[in-house]
C-alpha cells in the first residue's frame, strides 16, 4: 500500500502550481461537475450537519466552493504540497496532510464527504477499505459524493496511464456496488460525455448512509 501511496504524493508534489492554475476556475468549464457539487451542498445543508470533508482537496479549490455553497468544510490531502498551496490560496481554512483511509476525524460527526476524483490512483483491491473509512466519518444521513472516471461496459476496473500517475476508470454499476457493500445507499448518479480525449465517461455517484 505504501508503495502506491508515496509514488502518488511524490507525483503531485512534483505539480503543484501547473495542477492548481488548470483548476483554479472551480469548475466553471464543468457544469455538470459544478451541478452535482451543489446538489450535494444543498442536500448536506437540509441534514443539519454542516461539517464536511473535501478528501483528496488537492490546491482547495473545491474546498472553497463548498464554504460559499455554506458548508462548514475543510480539506485533506496526501500531498504535502498541496496542503501547503492550499493554505496560501485560502487562508481562513483548514487544510491537513492525511491519508484517505486513515482520515484525522472522529467517528460519525461528519455531514458530507465530497471525494472529487481523489480515489482513481487507488488499487481496486484497496478501494473497499477507502470507502469503509469514509462511511466511519459520515453521521447517519450523512452524504458522499464521489466522482471518477468510468469505462462504458465490463465488470473490471481498467488501468490507465494518467497524466500525474496511474489511475483506473471504473464500471458504474460496479463501483455503486462498493458503496453498497460500505454500507452506503446510493440514490443519484450522472454520467456523461468527458471534456477530453482520454475516452471514458465522467461519473459522479450520489449517496448517502442510512
Amino acid at each position: 500500500m505504501m508503495e502506491h501511496q508515496d509514488r502518488t504524493r511524490a507525483a503531485y508534489d512534483g505539480v503543484v502550481e501547473l495542477y492548481a492554475s488548470k483548476f483554479a476556475n472551480r469548475l466553471e468549464t464543468h457544469p455538470f461537475s459544478r451541478n452535482m457539487i451543489g446538489t450535494f451542498a444543498e442536500l448536506v445543508r437540509g441534514t443539519g450537519n454542516l461539517r464536511t470533508a473535501d478528501v483528496g482537496c488537492g490546491p482547495g479549490h473545491l474546498t472553497a466552493m463548498l464554504r460559499d455553497l455554506g458548508l462548514d468544510a475543510f480539506g485533506l490531502d496526501l500531498s504535502p504540497g498541496m496542503v501547503d498551496h492550499a493554505r496560501k490560496a485560502n487562508p481562513a481554512l483548514r487544510f491537513d496532510e492525511a491519508r484517505m483511509e486513515a482520515l484525522p476525524v472522529e467517528d460519525r460527526t461528519l455531514g458530507g464527504v465530497l471525494a472529487h476524483y481523489s480515489m482513481i490512483h487507488t488499487p481496486p483491491e484497496e478501494l473497499p477499505a477507502l470507502l469503509a473509512e469514509q462511511v466511519r466519518v459520515l453521521t447517519p444521513g450523512g452524504l458522499l459524493l464521489v466522482s471518477f472516471f468510468a469505462t462504458g461496459g465490463g465488470s473490471d476496473p481498467v488501468p490507465f496511464d494518467h497524466k500525474v500517475t496511474t489511475a483506473y476508470s471504473w464500471p458504474v454499476d460496479r463501483f455503486a456496488e462498493l458503496l453498497t457493500e460500505a454500507g452506503l445507499t446510493t440514490f443519484a448518479r450522472l454520467l456523461h460525455d468527458p471534456a477530453s480525449d482520454r475516452g471514458f465517461l465522467d461519473a459522479h455517484l450520489l449517496a448517502r448512509l442510512s
